[in-house]
């Protein structure tokens, strides 16, 4: 017989933790950025996020994947645009009212290219 095997805990450096849940990791806490994180805790701070993660995702700084979304354009479009540090939603909704001509044709390709994409895949 063959004694059960350990589960092993997956563990994932903090920057990995940061980038799954979608915030910057030079605003995290520190304790954050200086350990590693398991598996179930990600899962945890996903399920029962702490008052310093609801405070990120809300106000940031947002790390530049969610500036693009929030911004409906590419991470190419944003650097296109100038745009090379983290933002926080309060600049994201300056920026997307004063709408400079860079956001509208970025969005404009964006929309082009998901609508290109959606017609590809219903081939």
């Amino acid at each position: 017989m063959t004694s059960p095997k350990r589960k092993t805990v997956q563990t994932m450096k903090p920057e990995t933790a940061a980038k799954k849940l979608g915030v910057l990791l030079s605003a995290t806490p520190a304790e954050f950025q200086e350990g590693v994180v398991s598996r179930d805790e990600l899962n945890e701070l996903q399920a029962k996020p702490p008052a310093w993660l609801v405070e990120l995702r809300r106000n940031g700084p947002h790390p530049k994947q969610v500036v693009a979304a929030k911004l409906r354009v590419s991470i190419s479009g944003l650097a296109r645009g100038g745009i090379t540090e983290p933002l926080t939603t309060a600049q994201i909704e300056a920026l997307k009212a004063e709408n400079p001509e860079w956001l509208e044709r970025e969005q404009a390709v964006q929309a082009d290219n998901r609508k290109e994409a959606l017609r590809l895949k219903e081939r």
